[in-house]
């Protein structure tokens, strides 16, 4: 009985043995893989600084342009009322391209994440 359980456990161990030695990884395929997503990292880092400069750009200027939209609208109707029509375009347009590099911030982002651009 006893025989046959020393048989059992060293043949167990001798299969975990050998399916541990099948299993180890080269060490220059390792080092390969940490350049590979090290290289990842730094072009994530780099798309997601350039995305955040562009996107803070693109709040205040649409803040700034929306801003003065609604001041043009309120003087609208009052003595100042040609001003006010100058400040509604002026800040529409201001607001307008604010919001246009708000979007165009977010093809960064999708650069960073390494998804290719699926066209519809």
């Amino acid at each position: 009985m006893r025989s046959r359980f020393l048989y059992i456990v060293c043949g167990l161990v001798l299969i975990g043995v050998s399916v541990k030695a099948q299993s180890i990884i080269p060490e220059d395929s390792l080092r390969q893989q940490l350049l590979l997503l090290q290289t990842d990292m730094d072009r994530v880092k780099v798309n997601l600084g350039l995305a955040q400069a562009k996107f803070q750009r693109g709040i205040a200027l649409a803040t700034i342009g929306y801003s003065v939209t609604i001041a043009g609208g309120l003087m609208l109707g009052r003595s100042n009322d040609k001003l006010g029509q100058g400040l509604l375009i002026a800040g529409g347009v201001t607001g307008i391209a604010g919001t246009f590099l708000l979007v165009d911030s977010f093809k960064y982002l999708g650069r960073a994440s390494g998804n290719p651009k699926r066209k519809r």
